[in-house]
């Protein structure tokens, strides 16, 4: 019963984190183009709080070990704006690449924003 739980509870965390709703249109998407195996690149993403009341950003998360992420401030008034910074390294990769960056929010209307960050890895 407990594996069928940790499955069904595994599952919907997947699910959910694939189509969560993005926030920024085109904005939340980068492409390195092409990158040497083995480099470290980074790119910063604008987030803004949208919303009428305080936006407190939860958590970040990665779709893997090979892209960091973290928010420059963790807490935005109503129109306010922080750095989403990603960093990707291509070390051990090959070909095309997207990773995927989870900012999670205590917005219930929205509560995890989604940004990509993609290559193309050459060896």
């Amino acid at each position: 019963m407990r594996k069928v739980f940790a499955l069904f509870l595994f599952s919907f965390l997947i699910f959910q984190f694939t189509f969560a709703e993005d926030n920024l249109g085109g904005a939340n998407e980068w492409d390195f183009g092409r990158v040497k195996e083995g480099v470290v690149v980074k790119h910063d993403f604008t987030f803004k709080n949208e919303t009428p009341g305080v936006l407190k950003i939860t958590g970040i998360n990665t779709s893997c070990g090979c892209t960091a992420s973290q928010a420059e401030k963790r807490s935005l008034a109503p129109g306010e704006s922080t750095m989403i910074n990603v960093a990707f390294n291509s070390k051990g990769y090959s070909g095309a690449v997207k990773q995927f960056v989870y900012v999670n929010t205590d917005n219930v209307g929205l509560p995890v924003i989604r940004f990509i960050v993609k290559a193309e890895v050459e060896k």
